[in-house]
């Protein structure tokens, strides 16, 4: 599916509802997918953020197997309008305890694109979730000889610039405590060894809007969701990455050793029979 409008287009893959492409200018800022260094461009979250801890979820007593992430970025969709995709699929029932429905819309405003989600409960009972984006973008001008490839800029719900604070590390995918608060720089260089130790994770809401800068600080892309109940900034440990993801959650992967029923998994999110949630993240491109 492709959309277009004076500014920008993009283009969207059926297989997940996955975003392959956004141009401006024919300047691409969406990261190719080159399995060298990761495989994806902008993955659905969804019905799990990150990884349950053993890869299982807990639910009324019963253990579900659940990959990282969960299983619509591996989900075929439908066009069912232009710039809308349904899953075919409301759940995995081998895998997941309730009867989920995603929808899919993107929808182009100048520069910017409006990414958003809406789960149906299609049981009959209460039906518990997570869902969140991962979208990657290709560093500004990027040279793997440099030492520095650009600059994060992080703002919070009321659009100021926040120096967030990580409280946890990832280990084998999963949170564990770090001994020691640790703060992040407004204006946060990217270098090689931004992600030694995996992805960046900033808990409680403290951003909602993160900017990817180039080398001489001036703003090239920005991800905002007022939603977001964690944040996270990854890249893989790999020499010469030349991209980066920025990704607004409304969950988060388990801590360590977590084997409690899904109702208590941190930011989960509880929905009634026949109700709707929808998550929306922008993606504003600036030059």
């Amino acid at each position: 599916m492709k959309l277009s409008n004076d500014m920008i287009t993009i283009e969207v893959n059926e297989h997940g509802a996955e975003l392959l492409s956004l141009k401006k200018g024919g300047y691409e800022y969406l990261w190719n997918g080159d399995a060298a260094y990761w495989n994806r461009h902008a993955p659905i979250l969804f019905p799990t953020v990150g990884k349950p801890y053993n890869n299982e979820l807990h639910a009324d007593g019963k253990v579900y197997p659940m990959k990282q992430h969960g299983y619509a970025r591996d989900s075929e969709f439908v066009i069912i309008s232009d710039g809308q995709l349904r899953m075919l699929k409301s759940s995995l029932s081998e895998s997941y305890p309730y009867q989920l429905g995603l929808e899919v819309c993107y929808r182009l405003q100048d520069s910017a694109v409006e990414v958003m989600w809406t789960v149906e409960n299609l049981d009959e009972r209460d039906a518990y979730f997570q869902i969140g984006a991962h979208p990657g973008f290709m560093l500004p001008d990027y040279k793997a000889e440099d030492a520095m490839h650009g600059f994060i800029r992080y703002y919070d719900h009321e659009g100021k610039p926040v120096s967030p604070v990580i409280v946890s590390a990832l280990e084998d995918g999963n949170r564990v405590p770090l001994p020691e608060p640790r703060r992040i720089p407004v204006e946060m260089p990217i270098e090689a060894n931004t992600f030694a130790h995996d992805a960046l994770m900033f808990e409680d809401g403290q951003v909602t809007k993160a900017v990817l800068c180039d080398k001489e600080g001036h703003d090239v892309v920005a991800v905002s969701c007022p939603q977001a109940e964690a944040y996270g900034i990854w890249a893989p440990h790999k020499e010469g990455c030349p991209f980066v993801c920025l990704e607004p959650w409304c969950g988060i992967c388990d801590t360590k050793g977590f084997t409690g029923d899904i109702a208590m998994r941190q930011y989960i999110h509880r929905l009634m029979p026949k109700k709707k949630f929808t998550f929306t993240y922008t993606i504003e491109v600036y030059r």
